[in-house]
């Protein structure tokens, strides 16, 4: 199995997990409020870290598949050479930033860790989330850092290679 399927597979189902319990969690607190006038405790702050999940869970799929927005106005009057030159410098530029936040999320987390906080209601220990954060950040970063030594046609439109996807 190559490093680009493990990423797929294990951030989309990792998103599609967590989408999953938040959708369930929604039904049978609604369906609860509606017909037994009874919410389930905690499930606001169970509903907003799985929203968490689900979108650091994405952002190493949008990396790898090239889903971010891009301005390519002027793509078509840069030299093929040049356009490459830039996909690659953009990729290292995104990688020392996601890299760069994820360092400072593993921080926050092993602080919030040695803290002890917790969410209000149900008292989960927020800093293992903070770091599951900051994880899936360096692997977002890991993906740019791939793209940049080997680019692909799918992720650099107009960088035609030879590489494929």
């Amino acid at each position: 199995m190559t490093p680009r399927r493990i990423i797929e597979t294990s951030c989309s189902l990792l998103a599609a997990v967590a989408l999953f319990g938040i959708m369930w969690l929604t039904l049978v607190d609604v369906a609860g409020r509606k017909l037994l006038s009874e919410s389930i405790p905690g499930s606001l702050e169970v509903t907003e870290l799985l929203m968490v999940v689900v979108i650091f869970a994405g952002l190493p799929l949008v990396s790898l598949r090239g889903e971010h927005v891009i301005f390519d106005s002027l793509d078509p009057f840069v030299p093929p050479g040049l356009m490459r030159m830039l996909r690659a410098v953009i990729d290292g530029l995104c990688a020392l930033g996601l890299g760069w936040i994820g360092w400072l999320m593993w921080v926050k987390g092993s602080r919030m860790l040695e803290y002890g906080d917790k969410t209000q209601q149900l008292g989960l220990t927020l800093g293992w989330f903070v770091h599951l954060m900051s994880v899936l950040l360096f692997i977002a970063a890991a993906v740019h850092l791939l793209l940049m030594l080997a680019p692909t046609t799918h992720h650099h439109p107009g960088v035609d290679d030879g590489a494929s996807s």
